[in-house]
Protein backbone atom coordinates (compact mmCIF):
# COMPACT_ATOMS: atom_id res chain seq x y z
CA UNK A 1 0.00 0.00 0.00
CA UNK A 2 1.55 3.59 -0.45
CA UNK A 3 3.39 5.33 2.02
CA UNK A 4 3.86 8.49 2.87
CA UNK A 5 6.97 10.35 1.57
CA UNK A 6 8.33 13.72 3.03
CA UNK A 7 6.30 16.38 0.60
CA UNK A 8 3.05 13.90 2.20
CA UNK A 9 4.69 14.08 5.74
CA UNK A 10 5.06 17.94 5.69
CA UNK A 11 1.28 18.25 3.94
CA UNK A 12 -0.21 16.73 6.42
CA UNK A 13 1.35 17.67 9.74
CA UNK A 14 0.83 21.64 7.97
CA UNK A 15 -3.04 20.79 7.60
CA UNK A 16 -3.21 19.73 11.16
CA UNK A 17 -1.44 22.86 12.89
CA UNK A 18 -3.35 25.13 10.71
CA UNK A 19 -6.54 23.66 12.03
CA UNK A 20 -5.54 23.19 15.72
CA UNK A 21 -5.14 27.00 15.82
CA UNK A 22 -8.49 27.45 14.07
CA UNK A 23 -9.95 25.36 16.66
CA UNK A 24 -8.23 27.22 19.27
CA UNK A 25 -9.52 30.53 18.00
CA UNK A 26 -13.22 28.78 17.83
CA UNK A 27 -13.20 28.20 21.31
CA UNK A 28 -12.03 31.40 22.18
CA UNK A 29 -14.84 33.14 20.43
CA UNK A 30 -12.56 34.42 18.18
CA UNK A 31 -14.23 32.74 15.51
CA UNK A 32 -18.16 32.70 15.27
CA UNK A 33 -19.68 29.10 14.03
CA UNK A 34 -20.36 30.61 10.87
CA UNK A 35 -17.01 31.43 10.22
CA UNK A 36 -15.91 28.50 11.58
CA UNK A 37 -17.70 26.25 9.41
CA UNK A 38 -16.03 26.42 6.34
CA UNK A 39 -12.57 25.23 8.38
CA UNK A 40 -13.88 22.79 10.08
CA UNK A 41 -15.64 21.22 6.58
CA UNK A 42 -12.14 21.47 4.97
CA UNK A 43 -11.25 19.20 8.03
CA UNK A 44 -13.72 16.95 7.79
CA UNK A 45 -15.83 17.97 10.70
CA UNK A 46 -19.74 18.14 10.61
CA UNK A 47 -22.08 19.37 12.98
CA UNK A 48 -24.45 17.07 13.72
CA UNK A 49 -27.97 16.28 15.37
CA UNK A 50 -26.24 15.53 18.19
CA UNK A 51 -22.52 16.26 18.64
CA UNK A 52 -19.94 16.60 16.00
CA UNK A 53 -18.84 13.99 13.37
CA UNK A 54 -15.63 13.86 12.47
CA UNK A 55 -14.87 11.47 9.22
CA UNK A 56 -11.70 10.18 8.56
CA UNK A 57 -10.48 9.53 4.85
CA UNK A 58 -9.70 5.69 4.35
CA UNK A 59 -8.11 6.35 0.29
CA UNK A 60 -9.78 3.67 -1.96
CA UNK A 61 -10.77 1.71 1.38
CA UNK A 62 -6.99 0.31 1.82
CA UNK A 63 -5.29 0.54 5.13
CA UNK A 64 -3.45 -1.73 7.49
CA UNK A 65 -3.31 -3.11 11.09
CA UNK A 66 -1.30 -0.23 12.35
CA UNK A 67 -3.84 1.96 11.24
CA UNK A 68 -7.32 -0.04 12.37
CA UNK A 69 -5.62 -0.18 15.65
CA UNK A 70 -4.71 3.91 15.72
CA UNK A 71 -8.79 3.98 14.62
CA UNK A 72 -9.54 1.53 17.48
CA UNK A 73 -7.73 3.90 19.67
CA UNK A 74 -9.53 6.49 19.30
CA UNK A 75 -13.12 5.02 19.67
CA UNK A 76 -12.17 4.06 22.89
CA UNK A 77 -10.39 7.47 23.80
CA UNK A 78 -12.05 10.01 22.27
CA UNK A 79 -15.31 8.85 20.96
CA UNK A 80 -18.34 6.40 22.97
CA UNK A 81 -15.94 3.23 21.69
CA UNK A 82 -16.93 3.23 18.42
CA UNK A 83 -16.56 4.05 14.97
CA UNK A 84 -18.89 3.81 11.66
CA UNK A 85 -18.00 2.81 8.21
CA UNK A 86 -19.59 4.69 5.41
CA UNK A 87 -20.15 4.25 1.89
CA UNK A 88 -17.26 6.48 0.73
CA UNK A 89 -15.10 3.56 2.22
CA UNK A 90 -14.36 6.17 5.16
CA UNK A 91 -15.01 5.81 9.15
CA UNK A 92 -16.90 8.03 11.08
CA UNK A 93 -16.66 8.75 14.58
CA UNK A 94 -20.00 10.53 15.91
CA UNK A 95 -19.06 12.11 19.40
CA UNK A 96 -16.01 14.10 19.24
CA UNK A 97 -15.40 16.77 21.25
CA UNK A 98 -14.42 20.56 19.20
CA UNK A 99 -11.30 20.68 21.82
CA UNK A 100 -10.24 16.94 20.80
CA UNK A 101 -10.25 16.99 16.96
CA UNK A 102 -6.73 18.88 16.72
CA UNK A 103 -4.92 15.77 19.25
CA UNK A 104 -7.18 13.35 17.01
CA UNK A 105 -5.58 14.44 13.47
CA UNK A 106 -2.57 14.58 15.04
CA UNK A 107 -2.55 10.93 16.16
CA UNK A 108 -4.34 10.22 12.59
CA UNK A 109 -0.74 11.80 10.91
CA UNK A 110 1.24 9.58 13.08
CA UNK A 111 -0.25 6.84 10.75
CA UNK A 112 -0.30 8.01 7.70
CA UNK A 113 -3.84 9.66 7.88
CA UNK A 114 -6.20 12.97 7.41
CA UNK A 115 -9.55 14.04 7.42
CA UNK A 116 -8.73 16.50 4.42
CA UNK A 117 -11.43 16.73 1.75
CA UNK A 118 -14.10 14.40 3.10
CA UNK A 119 -16.39 17.02 2.82
CA UNK A 120 -17.11 20.52 1.23
CA UNK A 121 -17.74 21.31 -2.74
CA UNK A 122 -14.14 19.46 -3.32
CA UNK A 123 -13.27 16.34 -4.75
CA UNK A 124 -13.91 13.64 -2.31
CA UNK A 125 -12.21 10.26 -0.99
CA UNK A 126 -11.34 7.93 -4.24
CA UNK A 127 -13.20 4.94 -3.81
CA UNK A 128 -12.47 1.28 -5.23
CA UNK A 129 -12.96 -2.07 -5.70
CA UNK A 130 -12.97 -3.06 -1.87
CA UNK A 131 -11.21 -7.20 -3.56
CA UNK A 132 -8.15 -4.82 -5.73
CA UNK A 133 -5.21 -6.66 -5.81
CA UNK A 134 -6.74 -9.95 -5.41
CA UNK A 135 -9.62 -10.79 -7.51
CA UNK A 136 -9.50 -13.39 -9.81
CA UNK A 137 -11.35 -11.78 -12.53
CA UNK A 138 -9.02 -8.34 -12.50
CA UNK A 139 -7.96 -6.82 -15.36
CA UNK A 140 -5.05 -5.20 -13.39
CA UNK A 141 -5.24 -3.44 -9.86
CA UNK A 142 -6.86 0.09 -10.06
CA UNK A 143 -5.46 1.25 -6.79
CA UNK A 144 -2.57 2.94 -7.98
CA UNK A 145 -4.31 4.92 -10.31
CA UNK A 146 -6.84 6.23 -7.45
CA UNK A 147 -3.57 7.22 -5.76
CA UNK A 148 -2.63 9.35 -8.83
CA UNK A 149 -6.04 11.04 -8.30
CA UNK A 150 -5.56 11.43 -5.11
CA UNK A 151 -2.22 13.04 -5.53
CA UNK A 152 -3.76 14.88 -8.35
CA UNK A 153 -6.80 16.39 -6.67
CA UNK A 154 -5.89 16.99 -2.82
CA UNK A 155 -5.76 20.51 -2.68
CA UNK A 156 -5.98 21.19 -6.05
CA UNK A 157 -6.18 25.27 -6.45
CA UNK A 158 -8.91 25.07 -9.03
CA UNK A 159 -11.12 22.46 -7.72
CA UNK A 160 -11.21 23.18 -4.15
CA UNK A 161 -14.88 24.99 -4.11
CA UNK A 162 -16.50 23.44 -6.84
CA UNK A 163 -21.00 24.18 -7.66
CA UNK A 164 -21.32 20.88 -5.59
CA UNK A 165 -19.12 17.81 -4.02
CA UNK A 166 -17.89 15.41 -6.56
CA UNK A 167 -17.03 11.64 -6.44
CA UNK A 168 -14.69 9.42 -8.25
CA UNK A 169 -14.67 5.78 -8.35
CA UNK A 170 -12.75 3.16 -10.46
CA UNK A 171 -12.93 -0.46 -10.21
CA UNK A 172 -10.15 -3.06 -11.97
CA UNK A 173 -12.46 -5.70 -12.73
CA UNK A 174 -15.41 -6.14 -15.42
CA UNK A 175 -17.51 -7.58 -12.32
CA UNK A 176 -18.25 -3.76 -10.66
CA UNK A 177 -17.75 -3.77 -7.15
CA UNK A 178 -17.46 0.02 -7.11
CA UNK A 179 -20.45 1.34 -7.89
CA UNK A 180 -18.73 3.72 -11.03
CA UNK A 181 -21.74 4.23 -13.02
CA UNK A 182 -23.53 6.13 -10.03
CA UNK A 183 -20.22 8.80 -9.56
CA UNK A 184 -19.51 12.07 -10.68
CA UNK A 185 -16.37 10.13 -12.82
CA UNK A 186 -16.73 6.52 -13.13
CA UNK A 187 -13.70 4.30 -14.60
CA UNK A 188 -13.53 0.52 -15.08
CA UNK A 189 -10.06 -0.42 -16.21
CA UNK A 190 -9.80 -2.12 -19.68
CA UNK A 191 -7.25 -3.71 -22.51
CA UNK A 192 -7.50 -2.86 -25.55
CA UNK A 193 -6.42 -5.58 -28.65
CA UNK A 194 -2.83 -4.26 -28.07
CA UNK A 195 -3.27 -5.10 -24.43
CA UNK A 196 -2.37 -1.74 -23.59
CA UNK A 197 -3.95 -0.37 -20.21
CA UNK A 198 -6.93 2.40 -20.40
CA UNK A 199 -10.02 3.25 -18.78
CA UNK A 200 -13.92 3.30 -19.99
CA UNK A 201 -15.23 6.62 -18.94
CA UNK A 202 -18.56 7.31 -17.25
CA UNK A 203 -19.47 10.89 -16.71
CA UNK A 204 -22.92 12.30 -14.88
CA UNK A 205 -23.94 9.86 -12.51
CA UNK A 206 -25.57 10.10 -9.26
CA UNK A 207 -27.62 9.59 -6.42
CA UNK A 208 -29.35 11.79 -3.91
CA UNK A 209 -32.51 14.19 -4.89
CA UNK A 210 -32.24 13.40 -8.77
CA UNK A 211 -30.51 9.85 -9.38
CA UNK A 212 -28.87 9.37 -12.29
CA UNK A 213 -26.95 6.57 -13.99
CA UNK A 214 -23.83 7.42 -15.80
CA UNK A 215 -23.18 8.20 -19.31
CA UNK A 216 -20.24 6.58 -21.17
CA UNK A 217 -17.87 9.37 -23.23
CA UNK A 218 -14.62 7.10 -23.42
CA UNK A 219 -14.81 3.47 -24.61
CA UNK A 220 -11.07 3.81 -23.83
CA UNK A 221 -8.22 6.37 -22.30
CA UNK A 222 -5.24 5.59 -23.04
CA UNK A 223 -3.71 4.76 -19.38
CA UNK A 224 -1.34 8.48 -19.91
CA UNK A 225 -4.29 10.23 -20.21
CA UNK A 226 -5.87 9.73 -16.80
CA UNK A 227 -5.19 13.19 -15.44
CA UNK A 228 -5.60 15.44 -18.52
CA UNK A 229 -9.02 14.00 -19.32
CA UNK A 230 -9.93 14.19 -15.70
CA UNK A 231 -9.12 18.16 -15.26
CA UNK A 232 -10.59 18.50 -19.01
CA UNK A 233 -14.46 17.24 -17.14
CA UNK A 234 -13.24 19.03 -14.14
CA UNK A 235 -12.99 22.45 -15.71
CA UNK A 236 -16.15 22.16 -18.03
CA UNK A 237 -17.69 21.35 -14.28
CA UNK A 238 -16.86 23.80 -12.66
CA UNK A 239 -16.70 26.70 -16.04
CA UNK A 240 -20.66 25.23 -16.72
CA UNK A 241 -21.88 23.56 -13.38
CA UNK A 242 -25.11 25.68 -11.67
CA UNK A 243 -24.11 27.55 -8.27
CA UNK A 244 -27.51 29.66 -8.04
CA UNK A 245 -29.02 26.12 -7.25
CA UNK A 246 -27.21 23.87 -4.66
CA UNK A 247 -29.96 20.93 -5.61
CA UNK A 248 -29.03 21.19 -9.21
CA UNK A 249 -25.51 21.98 -8.66
CA UNK A 250 -23.73 18.24 -9.22
CA UNK A 251 -22.32 17.56 -13.14
CA UNK A 252 -25.82 14.95 -13.32
CA UNK A 253 -27.79 18.13 -14.25
CA UNK A 254 -25.38 19.52 -16.96
CA UNK A 255 -25.01 16.21 -18.34
CA UNK A 256 -29.10 16.38 -18.74
CA UNK A 257 -29.76 20.33 -19.03
CA UNK A 258 -26.45 20.39 -21.74
CA UNK A 259 -27.02 17.37 -23.52
CA UNK A 260 -24.18 14.72 -23.67
CA UNK A 261 -23.36 14.88 -27.04
CA UNK A 262 -22.33 18.73 -26.48
CA UNK A 263 -20.80 18.12 -23.36
CA UNK A 264 -18.63 15.57 -24.50
CA UNK A 265 -17.56 18.00 -27.63
CA UNK A 266 -16.56 20.69 -24.46
CA UNK A 267 -14.96 17.79 -22.60
CA UNK A 268 -12.73 16.52 -25.78
CA UNK A 269 -11.76 20.78 -26.72
CA UNK A 270 -10.98 21.09 -23.21
CA UNK A 271 -8.85 18.04 -23.59
CA UNK A 272 -7.36 18.54 -26.41
CA UNK A 273 -5.48 21.84 -25.43
CA UNK A 274 -3.89 20.05 -22.18
CA UNK A 275 -3.16 16.85 -23.07
CA UNK A 276 0.46 17.16 -24.04
CA UNK A 277 1.08 19.05 -21.19
CA UNK A 278 2.29 18.61 -17.54
CA UNK A 279 -0.94 16.27 -16.24
CA UNK A 280 0.42 13.36 -19.12
CA UNK A 281 1.50 10.53 -17.04
CA UNK A 282 4.54 9.07 -17.66
CA UNK A 283 4.87 5.55 -17.65
CA UNK A 284 7.69 5.51 -14.84
CA UNK A 285 5.54 7.51 -12.99
CA UNK A 286 2.37 5.29 -12.90
CA UNK A 287 5.25 2.06 -12.56
CA UNK A 288 6.51 3.96 -9.54
CA UNK A 289 3.18 4.54 -7.84
CA UNK A 290 2.12 0.27 -9.02
CA UNK A 291 5.17 -0.63 -6.96
CA UNK A 292 3.86 0.48 -3.46
CA UNK A 293 1.14 -1.68 -4.24
CA UNK A 294 3.09 -4.97 -5.48
CA UNK A 295 1.08 -8.05 -3.94
CA UNK A 296 2.30 -9.94 -1.20
CA UNK A 297 4.39 -12.72 -1.24
CA UNK A 298 1.81 -15.85 -2.17
CA UNK A 299 2.77 -19.30 -2.72
CA UNK A 300 0.62 -21.12 -5.21
CA UNK A 301 -1.67 -23.48 -3.41
CA UNK A 302 -3.93 -26.02 -3.88
CA UNK A 303 -7.83 -25.15 -4.94
CA UNK A 304 -9.15 -26.86 -1.96
CA UNK A 305 -8.73 -27.51 1.56
CA UNK A 306 -9.14 -31.51 3.08
CA UNK A 307 -9.44 -29.06 6.64
CA UNK A 308 -11.75 -27.05 4.99
CA UNK A 309 -13.96 -28.96 3.60
CA UNK A 310 -13.97 -31.42 6.91
CA UNK A 311 -15.31 -28.26 9.08
CA UNK A 312 -17.59 -27.57 6.21
CA UNK A 313 -19.22 -30.76 6.61
CA UNK A 314 -19.51 -30.36 10.40
CA UNK A 315 -20.38 -27.17 10.93
CA UNK A 316 -23.41 -25.31 9.49
CA UNK A 317 -22.55 -21.87 10.38
CA UNK A 318 -19.46 -21.94 8.72
CA UNK A 319 -20.51 -23.50 6.06
CA UNK A 320 -22.93 -20.85 5.34
CA UNK A 321 -20.04 -18.33 6.17
CA UNK A 322 -17.78 -20.14 3.07
CA UNK A 323 -20.94 -19.71 0.71
CA UNK A 324 -20.87 -16.16 1.09
CA UNK A 325 -18.35 -14.56 2.36
CA UNK A 326 -15.73 -16.00 0.19
CA UNK A 327 -14.53 -14.33 -3.26
CA UNK A 328 -12.70 -15.79 -5.84
CA UNK A 329 -8.07 -15.11 -5.06
CA UNK A 330 -6.44 -14.47 -8.48
CA UNK A 331 -3.54 -17.05 -6.43
CA UNK A 332 -4.82 -20.81 -6.00
CA UNK A 333 -4.89 -21.48 -2.75
CA UNK A 334 -5.86 -17.91 -1.45
CA UNK A 335 -9.29 -16.22 -1.06
CA UNK A 336 -10.62 -12.91 0.11
CA UNK A 337 -12.55 -12.92 3.14
CA UNK A 338 -15.72 -10.44 3.93
CA UNK A 339 -15.84 -10.11 7.80
CA UNK A 340 -19.53 -8.91 7.77
CA UNK A 341 -20.18 -5.67 9.91
CA UNK A 342 -23.83 -6.27 10.04
CA UNK A 343 -24.97 -8.31 12.98
CA UNK A 344 -28.29 -9.94 12.92
CA UNK A 345 -30.12 -6.54 14.61
CA UNK A 346 -26.97 -4.77 14.62
CA UNK A 347 -26.19 -1.09 13.31
CA UNK A 348 -24.81 -1.45 9.80
CA UNK A 349 -21.25 -0.43 9.55
CA UNK A 350 -20.26 -0.05 13.07
CA UNK A 351 -17.36 -1.21 14.69
CA UNK A 352 -16.29 -1.27 17.89
CA UNK A 353 -12.79 -0.56 19.29
CA UNK A 354 -12.44 -3.91 20.60
CA UNK A 355 -13.46 -5.27 17.21
CA UNK A 356 -11.16 -3.01 15.14
CA UNK A 357 -8.18 -4.70 18.01
CA UNK A 358 -9.35 -7.83 16.61
CA UNK A 359 -9.63 -7.30 13.16
CA UNK A 360 -6.28 -5.59 13.02
CA UNK A 361 -4.55 -8.64 14.81
CA UNK A 362 -6.53 -10.63 12.10
CA UNK A 363 -4.70 -8.79 9.52
CA UNK A 364 -1.95 -9.53 10.85
CA UNK A 365 -1.86 -13.22 11.51
CA UNK A 366 -4.04 -13.99 8.56
CA UNK A 367 -4.05 -11.39 5.90
CA UNK A 368 -0.56 -10.21 5.55
CA UNK A 369 -1.35 -7.02 7.18
CA UNK A 370 -3.87 -5.83 4.70
CA UNK A 371 -7.37 -4.42 5.22
CA UNK A 372 -10.02 -2.99 3.04
CA UNK A 373 -13.25 -1.42 3.77
CA UNK A 374 -16.00 -1.94 1.29
CA UNK A 375 -18.94 0.84 0.28
CA UNK A 376 -21.08 -1.91 1.58
CA UNK A 377 -20.03 -1.01 5.28
CA UNK A 378 -18.00 -4.40 5.63
CA UNK A 379 -14.03 -5.09 6.24
CA UNK A 380 -12.32 -7.23 3.63
CA UNK A 381 -9.04 -9.38 4.74
CA UNK A 382 -7.35 -9.65 0.93
CA UNK A 383 -5.58 -12.47 0.99
CA UNK A 384 -6.07 -15.39 2.61
CA UNK A 385 -4.82 -18.93 2.90
CA UNK A 386 -7.67 -21.16 2.28
CA UNK A 387 -6.36 -23.29 5.03
CA UNK A 388 -6.49 -20.75 7.69
CA UNK A 389 -10.24 -20.32 7.20
CA UNK A 390 -11.85 -22.58 10.36
CA UNK A 391 -8.51 -20.65 12.87
CA UNK A 392 -9.74 -17.67 11.80
CA UNK A 393 -13.11 -18.03 11.73
CA UNK A 394 -13.34 -19.44 14.88
CA UNK A 395 -11.67 -15.91 16.04
CA UNK A 396 -14.19 -14.21 14.16
CA UNK A 397 -17.40 -15.95 16.29
CA UNK A 398 -15.24 -15.16 19.60
CA UNK A 399 -15.62 -10.79 18.16
CA UNK A 400 -18.89 -11.71 17.11
CA UNK A 401 -18.12 -10.59 13.18
CA UNK A 402 -18.66 -14.32 11.84
CA UNK A 403 -22.17 -13.54 9.98
CA UNK A 404 -22.11 -15.03 6.82
CA UNK A 405 -24.62 -13.09 5.17
CA UNK A 406 -22.39 -11.12 2.54
CA UNK A 407 -24.85 -10.36 -0.36
CA UNK A 408 -28.17 -11.53 1.32
CA UNK A 409 -30.90 -10.05 2.81
CA UNK A 410 -29.46 -9.15 6.22
CA UNK A 411 -26.19 -7.62 4.90
CA UNK A 412 -27.79 -4.23 4.84
CA UNK A 413 -26.32 -0.82 3.87
CA UNK A 414 -28.00 1.89 5.91
CA UNK A 415 -26.71 5.60 6.80
CA UNK A 416 -26.56 6.92 10.14
CA UNK A 417 -30.67 8.75 9.53
CA UNK A 418 -32.38 10.79 12.31
CA UNK A 419 -30.14 8.63 14.79
CA UNK A 420 -27.46 11.19 14.03
CA UNK A 421 -27.95 13.65 10.68
CA UNK A 422 -29.04 16.61 10.83
CA UNK A 423 -30.05 16.58 7.58
CA UNK A 424 -32.13 13.16 7.99
CA UNK A 425 -36.10 13.27 8.00
CA UNK A 426 -36.42 9.57 9.20
CA UNK A 427 -34.80 7.11 11.30
CA UNK A 428 -32.41 4.38 8.98
CA UNK A 429 -31.12 2.41 11.83
CA UNK A 430 -33.63 1.03 13.60
CA UNK A 431 -35.53 0.04 10.15
CA UNK A 432 -32.42 -1.95 9.35
CA UNK A 433 -32.40 -3.82 12.67
CA UNK A 434 -36.04 -4.79 12.45
CA UNK A 435 -35.59 -6.06 9.12
CA UNK A 436 -32.85 -8.12 10.14
CA UNK A 437 -34.34 -9.56 13.00
CA UNK A 438 -36.90 -10.59 10.89
CA UNK A 439 -35.02 -12.10 7.97
CA UNK A 440 -32.17 -13.42 10.41
CA UNK A 441 -32.31 -17.26 10.56
CA UNK A 442 -29.70 -18.66 8.25
CA UNK A 443 -32.35 -20.86 7.03
CA UNK A 444 -34.15 -18.03 5.79
CA UNK A 445 -31.80 -16.43 4.47
CA UNK A 446 -30.37 -19.18 2.53
CA UNK A 447 -33.83 -19.68 1.20
CA UNK A 448 -34.17 -15.93 -0.18
CA UNK A 449 -30.63 -15.56 -1.48
CA UNK A 450 -29.04 -12.51 -2.78
CA UNK A 451 -30.88 -9.53 -1.93
CA UNK A 452 -29.33 -5.94 -1.37
CA UNK A 453 -31.80 -3.42 0.89
CA UNK A 454 -30.22 -0.50 1.10
CA UNK A 455 -31.49 2.56 3.06
CA UNK A 456 -31.48 6.11 3.34
CA UNK A 457 -33.09 8.93 5.76
CA UNK A 458 -33.24 11.16 3.67
CA UNK A 459 -33.53 12.36 0.16
CA UNK A 460 -29.82 12.42 0.15
CA UNK A 461 -29.62 8.60 0.01
CA UNK A 462 -26.41 8.53 1.68
CA UNK A 463 -27.70 4.80 2.20
CA UNK A 464 -27.72 4.43 -1.94
CA UNK A 465 -31.21 3.15 -1.77
CA UNK A 466 -31.74 4.31 -5.55
CA UNK A 467 -29.62 1.12 -6.07
CA UNK A 468 -31.05 -1.35 -3.87
CA UNK A 469 -32.61 -4.65 -5.32
CA UNK A 470 -35.28 -3.13 -2.33
CA UNK A 471 -34.86 0.61 -1.29
CA UNK A 472 -36.49 2.48 1.40
CA UNK A 473 -36.16 6.01 1.57
CA UNK A 474 -37.15 7.44 5.34
CA UNK A 475 -39.34 10.97 4.71
CA UNK A 476 -41.69 12.91 6.85
CA UNK A 477 -45.10 13.13 6.89
CA UNK A 478 -46.89 15.15 9.06
CA UNK A 479 -44.56 15.43 11.75
CA UNK A 480 -44.15 11.04 11.43
CA UNK A 481 -41.71 9.31 9.88
CA UNK A 482 -42.72 7.55 6.63
CA UNK A 483 -40.80 5.29 4.27
CA UNK A 484 -40.94 5.04 0.58
CA UNK A 485 -39.96 1.63 -1.28
CA UNK A 486 -37.87 1.50 -4.76
CA UNK A 487 -37.29 -1.52 -6.20
CA UNK A 488 -35.55 -3.16 -8.96
CA UNK A 489 -32.09 -1.23 -8.37
CA UNK A 490 -28.73 -1.89 -8.88
CA UNK A 491 -24.93 -0.51 -8.77
CA UNK A 492 -23.33 -3.51 -10.75
CA UNK A 493 -22.08 -3.10 -14.07
CA UNK A 494 -25.81 -3.26 -15.15
CA UNK A 495 -26.39 -0.39 -13.15
CA UNK A 496 -30.14 0.79 -12.52
CA UNK A 497 -32.22 3.08 -10.56
CA UNK A 498 -34.53 1.26 -8.76
CA UNK A 499 -38.65 2.55 -9.66
CA UNK A 500 -41.20 3.98 -6.90
CA UNK A 501 -43.91 1.40 -6.04
CA UNK A 502 -46.62 3.41 -4.42
CA UNK A 503 -47.24 5.25 -1.49
CA UNK A 504 -45.05 4.87 1.53
CA UNK A 505 -45.40 3.01 4.76
CA UNK A 506 -45.69 3.82 8.38
CA UNK A 507 -42.32 2.62 10.48
CA UNK A 508 -44.82 -0.12 11.81
CA UNK A 509 -45.67 -1.08 8.40
CA UNK A 510 -42.40 -0.82 6.51
CA UNK A 511 -41.08 -4.35 8.02
CA UNK A 512 -44.03 -6.06 7.17
CA UNK A 513 -44.01 -4.70 3.58
CA UNK A 514 -40.55 -5.64 3.39
CA UNK A 515 -41.62 -9.29 3.85
CA UNK A 516 -44.86 -8.96 1.66
CA UNK A 517 -42.09 -7.97 -1.56
CA UNK A 518 -39.84 -11.20 -0.51
CA UNK A 519 -42.86 -13.66 -0.50
CA UNK A 520 -43.77 -12.66 -3.44
CA UNK A 521 -40.61 -13.23 -5.08
CA UNK A 522 -40.24 -16.41 -3.31
CA UNK A 523 -43.80 -17.28 -5.32
CA UNK A 524 -43.13 -16.17 -8.73
CA UNK A 525 -39.07 -17.18 -9.26
CA UNK A 526 -38.13 -19.65 -11.84
CA UNK A 527 -36.02 -22.53 -9.88
CA UNK A 528 -33.91 -21.38 -6.23
CA UNK A 529 -31.12 -19.74 -8.56
CA UNK A 530 -33.47 -16.79 -9.78
CA UNK A 531 -32.57 -14.01 -7.56
CA UNK A 532 -34.92 -11.22 -6.35
CA UNK A 533 -33.54 -8.82 -8.69
CA UNK A 534 -33.76 -11.04 -11.83
CA UNK A 535 -37.18 -11.78 -11.11
CA UNK A 536 -38.05 -7.95 -10.98
CA UNK A 537 -36.51 -7.76 -14.35
CA UNK A 538 -38.82 -10.41 -15.80
CA UNK A 539 -41.87 -9.88 -14.47
CA UNK A 540 -42.10 -6.11 -13.72
CA UNK A 541 -43.30 -4.43 -11.18
CA UNK A 542 -46.95 -5.32 -11.37
CA UNK A 543 -46.97 -8.44 -9.23
CA UNK A 544 -45.15 -6.94 -6.35
CA UNK A 545 -47.58 -3.54 -6.33
CA UNK A 546 -50.24 -5.73 -6.24
CA UNK A 547 -49.28 -8.15 -2.96
CA UNK A 548 -48.52 -4.37 -1.13
CA UNK A 549 -51.43 -2.65 -2.28
CA UNK A 550 -53.97 -5.03 -4.07
CA UNK A 551 -55.54 -4.49 -7.56
CA UNK A 552 -55.90 -1.86 -9.16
Amino acid sequence: MYRYDEFDASFVNQRTEQFKDQVRRRLAGELSEDEFKPLRLMNGLYLQLHAYMLRVAIPYGTLNSRQMRKLAHIARTYDKGYGHFTTRQNIQFNWPKLEDTPKILEELAEVEMHAIQTSGNCIRNVTSDHFAGAAADEVADPRPYAEILRQWSSLHPEFSFLPRKFKIAITGAPNDRAAVQVHDIGLQLVRNDNDEIGFVVYVGGGLGRTPMIGRKVRDFLPEEDLLAYSEAILRVYNRYGRRDNKYKARIKILVHETGLEELKADIEAEFEKIRYGVLRLPDEEVRRIEAYFAPPPLEVGSATSDVVEARRASDAAFAQFLKHNLNPHRVPGYTSVTLSMKPIGGIPGDASDDQMDVIADLAEQYGHDELRISHEQNVILPHVKLEDLPALFDKLVAAEIAEGNAGLITDIIACPGMDYCALATARSIPVAQRISERFGTAERQSEIGELKIKISGCINACGHHHVGHIGILGLEKKGEEFYQVTLGGSANENASIGEIVGRGFSSEQVVDAIETLVDTYLGLRTGNEETFLEAYRRVGEEPFKEALYGAA
